[in-house]
């Protein structure tokens, strides 16, 4: 399998629409989508693909100098295979090419896949926002990680991908990215 992370496009919509179907929270609307696809800076916005099915999906909002991960959904088939922690790495390594210093993001609370995911990436919990997500009436965790831009973070973020590395070769899987984290 080659696993290609690669700039979102319009043309990828529909297939996002249709990974966003199966989150209980719903995602985000295709007009959503487009007007942040029509943004040209301060945005960053990725997908995963084997061949040409997309099985993931993640955004990134660049401001001064935080980086916020806007959204990061993989499709249930491609689920505990890497591709949730190959796009994180990839929006992370697009906001230290952007010079964000900190990492943040908010989580549904009960998520605790995703939670440990982010914790892998040095995000610890800071706080809660209340109903946030209130079509189902749940609280999202509000995650941050420091200092993205150090040595010590960076040799973090070699660590994840050397060992990402080792999983998709045991598994026979190749990764490229294209044009989208540098």
């Amino acid at each position: 399998m080659q696993l290609v992370i690669t700039p979102m496009r319009r043309r990828h919509l529909r297939a996002i629409q249709r990974i966003q179907a199966d989150d209980p929270h719903g995602g985000w609307s295709v007009g959503l989508w487009l007007a942040e696809l029509r943004r040209e800076t301060g945005r960053a916005y990725a997908v995963a693909q084997v061949g040409r099915q997309v099985v993931g999906y993640g955004g990134l909002l660049i401001q001064h100098d935080d980086a916020h991960v806007t959204t990061l959904g993989v499709a249930g088939t491609h689920r505990g295979l890497g591709v949730g922690s190959r796009l994180l790495a990839a929006l992370v390594r697009r906001g230290l090419a952007e010079g964000a210093h900190n990492l943040t993001l908010e989580v549904r609370a009960t998520n605790e896949p995703a939670i440990q995911l982010y914790r892998r990436f040095g995000l610890a919990p800071a706080g809660v926002r209340k109903n946030y997500y209130q079509d189902l009436g749940e609280d999202a965790l509000i995650m941050w990680a420091h200092d993205i831009d150090t040595d010590a973070y960076r040799a973090r973020l070699d660590a994840l991908d050397d060992e990402l590395e080792r999983r998709a070769a045991a598994a026979g899987t190749t990764v490229i990215t294209e044009g989208f984290d540098t």
